[in-house]
């Protein structure tokens, strides 16, 4: 191996720390206590190394997003695939959805609460996060009803799925209802024959 291998392995190694550091640390204290001193102290480095993979929060915020909307959009797939039927896939993609966010709730604000500098909906939003949404349009594509895009159908479902995830996070829907609450969401919008 050449020095300069050596080095972007380092460099890569490092990189993962950080963002696994600022996830464990936002996780347990929430994204208020994620400061570039704080995580330079935990993986004790100087904050200068830490600047130089990151310019600073907002960019591991970023990162942080992009690493969960790959682990989301492979929890939404392994649900979907293990199951047969669409009306069973696009409930089974629901739980994991909430899953998701209910496990990792971090994760999920700097997926979709902060700002990690990351465009959506663009030409140039990343790939994680195009991924991300062709996951959830893969089976909800399929029942988005005739004469219905079917990418405004996902993007309509999706923002269901958020306003459930966050509004039971937040403590404002009675938690011994989700269960009926993804029933009646699929129900009421998914068309399955």
């Amino acid at each position: 191996m050449s020095v300069q291998e050596r080095k972007e392995r380092e460099r890569a190694h490092r990189e993962r720390l950080i963002v696994a550091t600022a996830r464990e640390l936002a996780e347990q204290q929430g994204w208020d206590a994620v400061t570039t001193r704080r995580l330079a102290e935990r993986i004790e480095y100087s904050q200068p190394v830490l600047y130089s993979h990151f310019s600073g929060k907002r960019e591991i915020i970023g990162a942080v997003a992009l690493e969960g909307a790959t682990e989301m959009a492979a929890a939404v797939r392994a649900a979907a695939s293990a199951t047969d039927g669409p009306r069973d896939r696009v409930v089974a993609l629901a739980r994991a959805y909430l899953g998701f966010a209910e496990r990792n709730p971090a994760v999920y604000d700097a997926m979709f609460q902060l700002d990690g500098g990351l465009a959506f909906a663009r030409e140039d939003t990343p790939e994680p996060l195009k991924d991300a949404f062709a996951a959830l349009l893969e089976s909800l594509g399929e029942v988005a009803g005739e004469g219905v895009h079917p990418g405004l159908f996902t993007e309509v479902f999706w923002a269901a799925l958020h306003g459930l995830a966050t509004l039971t996070r937040a403590g404002r829907l009675p938690p011994g209802d989700a269960e009926r609450r993804v029933q009646l969401l699929v129900d009421r919008l998914a068309v399955v024959a």
